[in-house]
């Protein structure tokens, strides 16, 4: 059974809210010798008041502790006498999240589920930095009666998409539907299909079997460098080469943080627009130009097919490539210089 985009409800965008740092609160705090050799995190749970480790932990690969004006990304960093650590510690996230006006495309809504398409550029549910804006906020007004499997700040998710990632999304409207496809998804019963642009050419067929983790060396990213990987698997399905990038279909078993993205840039392919993982390329010929001013990773998760928690009908849903991808697909199908 195949559901394609049936409806979009739009709204007036909300009010324009103020930046996260506007409201930040500034900690700072000035190691004594009792601290020298302490690590990061355990000096800020020591000296800042109310601040739990894994609080502290956060904060450092959020990017949002300095020790000594420079920016600190590892929680086993070192701090020795007379060294400075600020903190910026944003708003908490009201524990319910709010209903906002927000233009969300909705592709197919029963008593059981809803499947959207997420935009890019929108994070999926409310966390520190991101306590408005969300894919929860947007639910919350235009689906409700969502699940609470997944606590007060993320009702209804059941997976997610990367914040610059675009494409189909499914939504539990209560906790039995949420148990089931929850289920589904730990089994790999589900079928998710993407669309990426990369640099190169991929052979058709191939598949990419490689654990994944977080990279030990930069915690905002992850790789299959990391000691305690879990598994994920990556096929490739088709292939459509445009000059020095190619068009590629993708399927995969697994549902890992950034697996294509971490995948694709490992074996020589990062994904056009991706500055995290090697893929965001400036100096471009005349014919490649647009490929630079793309600010998401050419990422759209296109096909979602799960079996209907109630029904037990296998339903397949699509959502159509966004105009910012297509607009550059239809640019490389002119001839580009190799």
């Amino acid at each position: 059974m195949r559901r394609s985009p049936s409806r979009s409800r739009s709204a007036r965008s909300a009010p324009a809210v103020a930046p996260a740092g506007d409201r930040d609160r500034m900690l700072t705090a000035v190691a004594s010798g009792e601290d020298a050799g302490s690590r990061i995190d355990v000096f800020m749970t020591r000296r800042l008041p109310d601040m739990s480790r894994s609080q502290a932990q956060r904060l450092i690969r959020d990017g949002r502790v300095q020790l000594n004006a420079a920016a600190q990304s590892k929680t086993s960093g070192l701090v020795a006498t007379g060294d400075t650590v600020r903190v910026s510690v944003p708003p908490p996230a009201d524990g319910a999240p709010a209903a906002e006006t927000i233009p969300l495309t909705v592709l197919y809504d029963d008593a059981d589920i809803a499947v959207v398409d997420k935009p890019a550029g929108m994070v999926v549910h409310p966390a520190a930095g991101h306590a408005q804006g969300t894919l929860v906020n947007a639910l919350l007004h235009h689906v409700g009666g969502l699940s609470g499997i997944g606590g007060v700040a993320r009702p209804g998710i059941v997976h997610r998409l990367d914040r610059g990632t675009s494409g189909v999304m499914i939504i539990a409207k209560h906790d039995r539907a949420h148990r089931e496809l929850a289920r589904q998804f730990h089994d790999r019963e589900v079928t998710k299909a993407y669309v990426a642009l990369v640099w190169g050419a991929l052979a058709p067929g191939a598949v990419i079997d490689r654990s994944i983790g977080r990279d030990p060396r930069n915690r905002k990213k992850m790789s299959s460098r990391a000691a305690r990987g879990r598994t994920a698997i990556t096929r490739v399905d088709a292939v459509t080469r445009l000059g020095p990038v190619s068009l590629v279909t993708l399927t995969i078993g697994t549902g890992r943080t950034h697996q294509i993205r971490v995948h694709l840039s490992e074996t020589g392919h990062p994904v056009v627009g991706d500055d995290v993982y090697g893929g965001a390329r400036r100096r471009l010929p005349a014919g490649l130009a647009m490929l630079g001013r793309l600010t998401r990773p050419f990422l759209h998760a296109r096909q979602l097919t799960v079996t209907h928690p109630s029904s037990g009908d296998r339903m397949t849903f699509d959502a159509p490539l966004p105009q910012d991808l297509e607009e550059i697909l239809q640019r490389l199908s002119r001839p580009v210089p190799q």
